[in-house]
């Protein structure tokens, strides 16, 4: 397993998959709070298929790079020394190892959930550094918009699991349930109410005028997402609009979709949404 070291001398465990056919682009995947990159072997591998070579870390403190981290897997989800902002931090040293080994490709940066937060930190703190910016699962990141409370309120009752809000498809909390690298702590007791609230903030004002050309940004959420929801979608496409100043911007919304869209009972469309989103931006090269 490829690794890089980072300030704090955290070892990040990441993993390369190289496009299968001639490569048209470079995608950054970001996973959410308790999971691992591991969960997206499906869309990872219909991008590779597609032209897009992925490269996917383990943040710190969750999946493989989290129990190299802890050495104890019920401290999973804990970022450690450094906090949010070296995990930031960390992210920005895997862009910059990302370009440097694909030079001549524009790079995509894919979040979803609490990834998609950290996509969003990304963009404000060097918007020229991306080309286009995929988020799911995701919301503005603003009290009233963003919700870090009982994610699963909406199925609550007796024979609940307390992860029907990550998909309609029940097999898909089991097998989260099931997984040794995932855990169901919630974000905030993960965290704490420091680093948890430093993940409020909104698009930063003039991203256009700080880039040489427009960024394409995708929004992709469940309309029963209890993290945002259709909603704060919106919210969060139309403060791109008016206060970053940017143009390409696309939200699709699923009716009976929940949290993760890639793991839904309509998958398959959305990920060709999300192909025929990336090709129309980047065509295959000669």
């Amino acid at each position: 397993m490829p690794e890089f070291i980072d300030a704090h001398g955290v070892a990040i465990v990441y993993d390369v998959h190289p496009a299968i056919t001639a490569p048209r682009a470079v995608v950054q995947l970001l996973h959410g709070v308790g999971e691992h990159a591991g969960r997206y072997g499906t869309v990872i591998a219909q991008l590779t298929a597609h032209g897009y070579t992925v490269y996917a870390d383990d943040h710190r403190g969750h999946g493989r790079t989290g129990i190299r981290q802890h050495g104890d897997p019920t401290r999973l989800g804990r970022l450690g020394r450094g906090g949010m902002p070296a995990t930031v931090a960390a992210l920005t040293q895997f862009t910059e190892l990302i370009r440097a080994e694909n030079p001549d490709l524009p790079l995509v940066l894919l979040g979803h959930s609490w990834g998609s937060f950290l996509a969003q930190i990304l963009v404000n703190d060097d918007p020229e550094e991306y080309d286009a910016v995929v988020l799911t699962g995701t919301a503005l990141r603003w009290p009233g918009s963003l919700n870090a409370g009982a994610l699963n309120a909406p199925w609550k009752g007796p024979d609940a699991t307390g992860r029907e809000w990550l998909s309609s498809d029940p097999a898909v909390g089991a097998a989260f349930g099931e997984d040794p690298l995932t855990t169901d702590r919630p974000l905030l007791a993960l965290f704490g109410p420091i680093d948890a609230a430093r993940l409020f903030g909104r698009p930063a004002r003039g991203l256009r005028d700080r880039r040489t050309a427009d960024l394409p940004v995708l929004i992709m959420v469940g309309r029963e997402d209890t993290v945002g929801g259709a909603a704060s979608a919106h919210r969060l496409a139309r403060a791109y609009r008016d206060r970053s100043g940017l143009d390409d911007i696309t939200t699709l919304i699923y009716p009976g979709a929940r949290h993760e869209v890639f793991n839904e009972v309509q998958q398959a469309d959305v990920r060709a949404d999300l192909l025929a989103w990336l090709e129309k931006r980047f065509p295959f090269r000669a």
